[in-house]
């Protein structure tokens, strides 16, 4: 597998796992924004994409912030919709 070193392709990268994430975990993303506990119930699943994000892209991106910013934009500003306590 090539090791994408473009910041462009690898923010594409994180908001394709992240998405995989969110279409595979509906019903954990709409009680985990409901209860505030959206970490705790896809940690897991999340580190595991963070896991392939970092083995798939140059070290230097795979520091920055790409990925966390894709979880915000992808999964969090997404989900604006279902009512929360946190808004």
């Amino acid at each position: 597998m090539t090791i994408i070193e473009n910041a462009d392709q690898a923010r594409r990268l994180a908001r394709a796992i992240i998405s995989d994430i969110a279409i595979y975990n509906r019903e954990k993303v709409e009680q985990g924004i409901k209860t505030d506990s959206i970490f705790d119930l896809l940690g897991e699943d999340l580190e595991e994409g963070r896991q392939h994000f970092v083995a798939r892209v140059a070290p230097e991106i795979a520091m920055s912030s790409i990925y966390n910013i894709a979880i915000v934009d992808v999964l969090i500003k997404r989900a604006g919709k279902i009512e929360s306590p946190i808004w």
